[in-house]
């Protein structure tokens, strides 16, 4: 569980806690176990407002994507990768981002190195709390351990734990859209 701390304000403008406890909403998947997804905080605006008390933005149907001028903050462990993730199939990878709630990002099956292939219109903000694990794009990968930061931009990636530890990474979406010359670049892959 992650321990997650909110604040807000009491009715006299105080900065107070509002919250400190497990985030509430988690999500597993029986294709990859031990992997654990925790969604910590989303936004459905921008600028998002900011109110005294905040409801709980985390809950209801799980969802990868941030809203739309959205965002989303979440944690994942992701276990060391088995021999049945490599051998997926892109309709097995199609059904994994499903239950992600975003089939439609899954590549593998165009041109993906890696049966965990996807893209999304997202700048990611990363950071590899603890572990290690190796950031997989189209012809190269880049080896990221605890401590490293990684700006992802939009890019067809994959996520391949090697090391036999678990990794723990933080993630923050930001919801982004293609420039028109580079989205035409990307049209079919």
């Amino acid at each position: 569980m992650v321990r997650r701390v909110v604040t807000g304000h009491d009715e006299n403008g105080k900065a107070i806690v509002v919250s400190d406890g497990p985030a509430p909403f988690e999500i597993t998947n029986p294709q990859r176990p031990g992997y654990v997804s925790t969604d910590i905080w989303r936004t459905n605006a921008t600028p998002a407002p900011i109110v005294a008390t905040p409801e709980e933005p985390t809950l209801g149907p799980r969802r990868q994507m941030p809203a739309k001028n959205g965002t989303v903050m979440r944690v994942n462990r992701v276990m060391p990768e088995t021999d049945d993730i490599r051998r997926m199939s892109p309709e097995q990878s199609k059904q994994l981002f499903a239950a992600l709630g975003n089939e439609q990002a899954s590549t593998f099956g165009k041109n993906g190195r890696h049966p965990l292939m996807h893209r999304t219109q997202t700048i990611d903000y990363v950071i590899i709390l603890a572990g290690e694990i190796y950031c997989v794009l189209d012809d190269t990968e880049v080896l990221l351990k605890a401590g490293d930061m990684l700006v992802q931009c939009g890019t067809n990636h994959a996520w391949s734990n090697r090391s036999n530890a678990p990794c723990d990474i933080l993630f923050v979406l930001i919801d982004g859209a293609f420039d028109a010359d580079l989205a035409s670049r990307l049209d079919g892959r």
